[in-house]
């Protein structure tokens, strides 16, 4: 036993070593840190906390709601190690938020049933065999709850315990990401190196003072590494991953450049990242009347208040930023949001900015390059029966996504008429033995019915699946009040049976949606097929015209070219024993066949019940537009 410990440690010393020499010492000026608690709260800063939650009356209701939450936490019985699949996340993102929660609770009261419970919870995770380092993201944020928690609660927790916890987050968390087996991670451009690298990052903080170099190598590995995912915010915000990872890697990435700010009074240039500050306004646009959000590629049908947007907010000044977060909290019971891990940073991060009275924004469209950019435009922010229009370019090989390049969305009257069906649990698919996670075109992958462009608002050719090595790309947009539009070149998406395929998509006059496509088929004749998945009944009133109702509401679907086209409906079923079901939803579209070498357009009208009677304007080509 002891021969075997003194090669683990020797093991350990090898890849700290490793990891060094490759550094960037960031942190070369700093010879200590202060005492704890020093993780992301500062001492003292409870006080403006305090003086906020007196003042503020939405800021009192959140941390009322939080504190009744820990009130049921301390009955209820500390975690067990449970995995499912290859995952025991769930119980990483439990543990996260009851330590959170807990440990807020007891910052900001001071009573220590608060404290005494997150022991418990500590101590019951520090007793788990490991976190699970075969599937690293449960080991980050394992390690970020018992950092927050160690640190926050450490001058109450017996020496004892503290040991116990502060070795879990030593060999558990930070060994376990020296492994290079299971660190692959720091190579990647997606939310595992965000999120891994924001619970590293904490739990070498936390533990600082036991051993500096160890915990200088994992911050300073951090800063170097973290810069590949948040590469991909430039040029303009946009997010690849869509709304529901945005939420977790961009959340994850604020927590980590807040706590380098607070311990050490700097961000090491990374919010200075192109794009990244930016990715506010993206976030906020994403979310519709209806408070549905444009959920493309992996993401789900609900939105949730978003901690990292008033951290955004308060950085760049800019309280409108808050408009969507503000509705949710001023009209909800945050029953839902009390689910969400990170809530407890609302309270650290909205400073002095009074949630009340924040301003709608000025612009009512966005739009953003990158690898996968979006267009996204309404006719108002504070009218719950505005238009909104969100449209998406990119590509199938980016990571999370789905073949839907070119689909949209659209909200009017205070309903989803188009909609985007999202994303399936990972794990019904995966004990399934599906290939998920292979991109290639003849992946699995893209035969799950919810991930193929054969069940997304875009188009599908001769009944085949998107190019999975194509780009769509938004090649204009406007801002032009009575016609704002944007244009999506997605011709290398159909490459072999299209020449070219180019989408528009326009609210008019403020009134109604145009979706405008100009397509010219290769050197053999094209089926090409439109669709449009809807929650609506659907009413087929003419060959070329449906009568949609929903919640009272009514939106014509009338194609005006090609002439000849008779609008029909396909069922949403599921096609293999694995798909998800999708229940009262609906396929409406056509199919048209184009000649070879030929040029085609397929022009659909969307035009709400208050609209219906108004004359239509004579569609541009989409060069003039």
């Amino acid at each position: 036993m002891i021969r075997f410990l003194r090669l683990s440690i020797a093991l350990v010393f090898v890849l700290i070593c490793s990891v060094a020499k490759a550094q960037v010492d960031h942190l070369s000026a700093v010879s200590s840190v202060r005492a704890h608690p020093r993780v992301l709260l500062a001492p003292g800063q409870e006080k403006a906390i305090q003086q906020k939650i007196a003042s503020d009356r939405l800021a009192q209701k959140l941390h009322q709601a939080m504190l009744a939450e820990c009130d049921k936490l301390l009955t209820v019985a500390p975690q067990e190690r449970i995995q499912i699949g290859r995952r025991l996340l769930s119980v990483s993102r439990e543990a996260l938020r009851r330590l959170f929660f807990l440990s807020y609770a007891y910052r900001i009261s001071g009573q220590d049933k608060y404290l005494k419970r997150a022991e418990q919870e500590m101590l019951a995770i520090a007793a788990f065999s490991d976190w699970n380092p075969s599937h690293f993201l449960d080991v980050g944020e394992m390690t970020m709850a018992m950092a927050i928690g160690y640190d926050w609660l450490y001058d109450g927790l017996p020496e004892t315990s503290r040991t116990q916890i502060k070795a879990a987050i030593r060999q558990k968390g930070i060994d376990a990401s020296l492994v290079p087996s299971q660190n692959s991670w720091l190579k990647a451009s997606h939310n595992w190196n965000q999120v891994c690298n924001a619970g590293m990052v904490f739990g070498a903080m936390a533990v600082y003072e036991d051993d500096p170099t160890l915990a200088k190598s994992i911050i300073n590995r951090a800063i170097d590494t973290v810069v590949l995912p948040m590469g991909d915010y430039a040029p303009d915000g946009a997010y690849p991953e869509g709304y529901s990872y945005w939420g977790y890697g961009t959340s994850f990435n604020v927590m980590l450049v807040s706590a380098l700010e607070t311990l050490f009074g700097t961000t090491f240039g990374l919010t200075e990242k192109p794009g990244f500050l930016k990715t506010a306004s993206y976030l906020e646009n994403m979310t519709g009347p209806t408070g549905q959000p444009f959920n493309y590629s992996d993401a789900g049908n609900g939105t949730e208040l978003q901690p990292a947007m008033f951290w955004f907010a308060q950085r760049q000044n800019n309280p409108s930023l808050l408009w969507v977060e503000r509705n949710r909290l001023m009209n909800g019971d945050l029953k839902d949001d009390l689910k969400n891990r990170l809530l407890p940073a609302v309270m650290l991060w909205q400073g002095n900015q009074n949630v009340t009275d924040v301003a709608p924004p000025e612009a009512t469209t966005w739009a953003g390059n990158g690898k996968m950019p979006v267009a996204l435009m309404r006719t108002s922010w504070t009218d719950p029966n505005a238009i909104f229009v969100g449209i998406k370019g990119g590509s199938p090989s980016v990571n999370h996504a789905h073949m839907d390049e070119g689909s949209f969305v659209m909200d009017a009257d205070g309903v989803r008429w188009a909609l985007d069906f999202g994303m399936q649990n990972y794990e019904t698919l995966e004990s399934k033995k599906v290939d998920l996670w292979n991109m290639r075109q003849n992946s699995q992958r893209w035969e799950i019915f919810r991930y193929n462009n054969l069940s997304h608002n875009t188009l599908a050719v001769n009944g085949g699946f998107q190019r999975v090595e194509g780009k769509a790309t938004i090649k204009y947009t406007s801002d032009a009040p009575n016609f704002m539009n944007a244009r999506v070149d997605m011709s290398e998406l159909y490459k072999g049976a299209l020449t070219s395929a180019n989408r528009g998509i326009a609210i008019v006059n403020k009134e109604s949606v145009l979706v405008r496509d100009e397509v010219e088929a290769a050197e053999s004749p094209a089926t090409v097929r439109w669709t449009m998945a809807t929650s609506a009944t659907v009413n087929l009133i003419s060959a070329n015209k449906a009568e949609l109702t929903k919640d009272g509401k009514k939106l014509v679907v009338q194609v005006d070219e090609p002439a000849s086209i008779t609008l029909k409906t396909w069922p949403t079923d599921p096609v293999h024993d694995y798909d998800a079901a999708n229940p009262g939803t609906t396929l409406l579209g056509f199919e048209v066949t184009v000649p070879a070498q030929t040029k085609a357009t397929l022009t659909v009208r969307l035009i709400p019940e208050k609209a219906a009677q108004k004359k239509m304007e004579k569609v541009k080509v989409l060069g003039e537009w």
